[in-house]
């Protein structure tokens, strides 16, 4: 085993920003990035700051709350997440089509016995629109919108294994419950990347050739064995490969990486927490 392995799981406590600036690839100090990029921020605030705002928008029942909420954290991906390509696309179209088609659904699946005081829109046999279900659809999907959005303030701008730093350096989450579940969320894109091999060996050597529903049934059935088989391969070699480098043989790990906590991150987290309150205050003043 390396020294710097051996290093890596001693019961020492973590490694201060000095001791990081001697284990960068570049022997400097790591700098923080532009305070417009939300990547540079800790990830523990991109958690903290939207939870009482979700609690707020979850408690809402009006529409202007959760579209306050919805619009200033699109503004604030778009500027501060910069997402390009599928995502911004996703974002400025997706989004609104499924606040309209979920707006629709709400609406019909609203009982008719609540809202018959409001004016019927539509009628097609036993479905039933009223304004007022409609109305109750629109809080329900803005409400959902601006859930997911507060999700993806996150979730477009965090690693997993920054996330993994921050729990196990700041909220203390044991390093082997941290990296073991790091470890097994990168098992999805091998998988992922093992079944189209699996099933582009399977096309090239006629295995389950046809069509129809049991043709698909019999190609899917195919690829389980190989698929678990390669799983279980991978599994034991990165078991025998944390085992061989001490992983969990101490209470507490140095960590190559620290993750600060700056008052730039307060500073953000306290921002977030403004801007949801006048968010969800602006209702009450209008």
């Amino acid at each position: 085993m390396s020294a710097a392995t051996t290093a890596g799981t001693r019961g020492t406590p973590p490694v201060t920003p000095a001791r990081v600036a001697a284990t960068t690839s570049d022997g400097a100090a790591p700098r923080r990035g532009s305070l417009a990029d939300l990547r540079t921020y800790h990830p523990l605030v991109k958690i903290l700051g939207p939870l009482p705002v979700m609690v707020a928008v979850v408690a809402s029942r009006d529409v202007l709350t959760p579209t306050l909420v919805a619009a200033a954290t699109l503004g604030a991906i778009l500027v501060m997440a910069r997402p390009r390509g599928r995502t911004l696309a996703g974002l400025l179209a997706g989004l609104p089509a499924l606040c309209l088609v979920m707006t629709v659904s709400f609406g019909v699946l609203t009982d008719p016995a609540q809202v018959d005081h409001t004016r019927l829109l539509v009628a097609v046999g036993p479905f039933e629109l009223w304004s007022g279900a409609l109305a109750v659809g629109l809080a329900t999907a803005l409400r959902t919108t601006a859930l997911l959005l507060l999700v993806l303030l996150g979730g477009l701008t965090t690693t997993g294994t920054d996330l993994v730093r921050a729990f196990t350096q700041q909220l203390r989450l044991p390093y082997r419950v941290g990296w073991a579940a790091l470890a097994a969320l990168r098992f999805v894109p091998r998988f992922a990347h093992e079944l189209e091999v699996i099933q582009g060996a399977h096309r090239v050597r006629g295995v389950a050739d046809g069509r129809g529903p049991l043709a698909a049934m019999r190609r899917w059935l195919a690829t389980v064995v190989p698929l678990l088989a390669g799983g279980i391969r991978h599994a034991e070699r990165v078991s025998l490969a944390m085992e061989s480098r001490g992983f969990g043989a101490h209470p507490r790990r140095t960590e190559r990486v620290v993750v600060p906590w700056g008052a730039r991150d307060v500073v953000l987290l306290v921002s977030i927490w403004v801007v949801g309150a006048a968010c969800v205050v602006a209702p009450t003043l209008v």
